[in-house]
């Protein structure tokens, strides 16, 4: 549909399943987007968005998982980071969206919300408590001063990005975030 975005990866750029998906997605009203190791691939042309990462012959013939891969998997990370950043998934380089589902998930939490906010480990704790472990909602009540709930409301007035619910709350947030 056109709320989706569908990747194709091939390094040769001819591979049939991913030139036939990408072109299947952009029928279908997709963002496409072909990612080859290859000048002018099929898969790339088949894409709206063709990227060509050309990284020569492989040293060991036909083993694509050498450059070729090492390649692409850099591209999908940055693809991948753009995307977080763009989906408010991040404030400055903390990963925010964290779901604390088991100890060692918690203690990353703990230590998100104390380098965004500087606040003292009482007051972490506190505000992970009141929000039920939710990392933007507690870096929100501590920056603002506000209670979970307004933090929550003002969250979802800003779909989700931190700093446009800390700019709707009047603070900036810390001046290195």
């Amino acid at each position: 549909t056109a709320d989706d975005t569908v990747v194709g990866v091939s390094a040769s750029g001819r591979t049939p399943y991913a030139v036939g998906a990408v072109t299947h997605a952009r029928a279908r009203g997709a963002l496409t987007v072909g990612l080859a190791c290859n000048p002018d691939s099929a898969l790339a042309a088949a894409a709206e968005h063709g990227i060509e990462v050309v990284v020569g012959p492989e040293l060991l013939t036909g083993s694509t998982r050498l450059k070729a891969g090492t390649a692409q998997k850099l591209v999908l990370n940055m693809l991948s980071t753009i995307t977080m950043i763009r989906l408010g998934k991040t404030y400055g380089n903390l990963m925010v969206d964290v779901r604390a589902s088991n100890d060692k998930l918690r203690a990353r939490s703990h230590r998100i919300v104390t380098l965004a906010t500087g606040a003292d480990d009482a007051a972490v704790e506190r505000a992970l408590t009141a929000t039920g472990g939710e990392v933007k909602h507690a870096i929100l009540v501590l920056l603002t001063d506000t209670d979970a709930g307004t933090a929550a409301r003002l969250l979802d007035e800003a779909d989700g990005h931190l700093r446009a619910a800390l700019a709707k709350a009047g603070s900036s947030g810390p001046a290195d975030a």
